[in-house]
């Protein structure tokens, strides 16, 4: 069986971060100039794509590097306090024991990504941790990553909870996916056609073993 890489994205796909983030958020909300956010916003936003959020957010978009960076700081006075998706960590030993090469590749800071898995101590699952600070251009930071590990689109399956994350995974030529729990909603990941979409985390492994075959054209 070819050895594959599954990368997983952090926020929302391994742990749950959007409460911690959502009071970052308002609490930012003075110095950036914006209204906070209201728990029926939420849901709104989940059925939205990442460009739309920030096409109808009142945040310059000249402000939001400065935003996200503020937040990723703030966040990591959270991360005692994060959890990780239920069932995620039995599914990551099983793909562990498949053989699989298992990373994290994440816009939010390496060090928050890093504090967490310590926390959990994952750390012994997860053979990298690569990060880097982007809006849209996730792609980006996956093609670097490629290039550094030396490895070809064939050999990477990404998981995510956004419609960013499918398009990177896209622009990338690398399989994808994505998952419910996370950020976006099942209908606008199911609109970015992802090559599969799953509910639970334990629904990962018979998806990786079918995109695993589609690659060696083995039988599930």
């Amino acid at each position: 069986m070819l050895r594959q890489t599954i990368l997983f994205d952090f926020d929302g796909t391994l742990a749950d971060t959007l409460e911690a983030i959502v009071e970052i958020t308002n609490r930012l909300s003075g110095e950036f100039g914006y209204d906070t956010i209201r728990a029926e916003e939420i849901a709104k936003l989940r059925n939205l794509t990442s460009k739309q959020i920030i096409k109808t957010s009142p945040i310059p978009i000249s402000k939001l590097p400065f935003l996200l960076q503020m937040v990723k700081m703030e966040l990591k006075h959270e991360i005692d306090h994060l959890k990780p998706i239920a069932g995620m960590k039995d599914v990551l030993k099983t793909l562990k024991k498949q053989g699989f090469q298992l990373g994290i590749l994440s816009s939010n800071s390496k060090e928050n990504v890093r504090g967490f898995v310590e926390k959990h101590r994952w750390e012994s699952l997860f053979d990298f941790i690569y990060s880097g600070a982007t809006i849209f251009g996730k792609n980006k930071i996956i093609k670097n990553f490629l290039r550094k590990e030396n490895l070809s689109p064939s050999d990477i399956i990404y998981i995510g909870d956004e419609t960013r994350d499918i398009e990177a995974a896209r622009k990338s030529n690398i399989k994808v996916i994505a998952v419910t729990w996370g950020f976006n909603s099942k209908d606008v990941l199911a609109q970015r056609h992802p090559d599969v979409l799953v509910d639970s985390p334990e629904q990962l492994i018979e998806a990786i073993a079918q995109l695993q075959a589609s690659v060696t054209g083995e039988a599930v």
